[in-house]
């Protein structure tokens, strides 16, 4: 999709989010990859890393405040356990594929033959920097409200489906739950190797907590090398 359509769908994206921008600037920049900033002769044309950054926080802080709100019977491990899954990087790239984000993401020419307009990573960086521009044009409320709506039907299903079972899919924040059981732990994850070309990247990851190793996993991101060596650790501490 060239520049000028993905602009043209910004009042699609706006209906879609229920909120419609004072500063177009703002959210133009909250669609704008480095890449395409990179490739351009005007230095006012930014990307959206700094929003990102806001975003990160922005959106964190509303969807902790929503599960201690709504999780009343969640210990502090279960909190944390909960708001991971909510927050990671598929859970953001899903309510950003939700919005259609990427078909109105500016992208540079390598990025856009690299087809990284569906990339997880990407939508979620994405989705966080256009949190950071409703905060910075709307302020605080509307970005609550737009969070709010956002995650209510996760964040609700995630709650009910944690008091209920007890337990959680997500290894990393099982490993978490488990280790501070006792009281505060030191987590750590390290990688032991990368290799292969860029387009074909193997990680080796270790864990260990208060300098103790308790496993390791393998995997072709270093997002999935760190759950496959929680998912051993937990293994080896007959947790599952």
């Amino acid at each position: 999709m060239n520049e000028s359509a993905a602009l043209c769908g910004l009042p699609a994206l706006e209906a879609k989010l229920g909120y419609v921008f004072q500063d177009r600037k703002l959210l133009e920049t909250a669609l704008t990859h480095s890449s395409y900033a990179n490739e351009q002769d005007d230095e006012d044309v930014k990307s959206f890393e700094r929003l990102e950054f806001l975003g990160d926080a922005v959106t964190g802080l509303e969807v902790a405040l929503m599960i201690f709100e709504r999780g009343q019977q969640l210990s502090e491990g279960h909190m944390t356990a909960v708001r991971a899954a909510l927050v990671r990087t598929e859970g953001l790239a899903k309510i950003a594929r939700g919005l259609g984000l990427g078909q109105y993401l500016r992208l540079g020419i390598g990025a856009e033959k690299a087809d990284v307009r569906e990339n997880d990573t990407v939508l979620e960086d994405a989705f966080e920097a256009l949190m950071a521009a409703v905060f910075l044009d709307g302020g605080g409320e509307e970005a609550r409200a737009l969070i709010r709506r956002l995650f209510s039907e996760t964040g609700e299903k995630q709650i009910r489906a944690f008091m209920k079972s007890g337990s959680y899919a997500d290894f990393k924040s099982r490993l978490q739950i488990e280790l501070q059981k006792d009281g505060v732990a030191h987590i750590l994850y390290n990688v032991l190797d990368e290799s292969g070309p860029d387009h074909d990247k193997h990680f080796r990851v270790e864990v260990t907590c208060d300098g103790r190793r308790l496993g390791t996993g393998e995997g072709k991101t270093k997002k999935h090398a760190e759950k496959m060596a929680a998912e051993a650790a937990l293994e080896g501490l007959q947790c599952i």
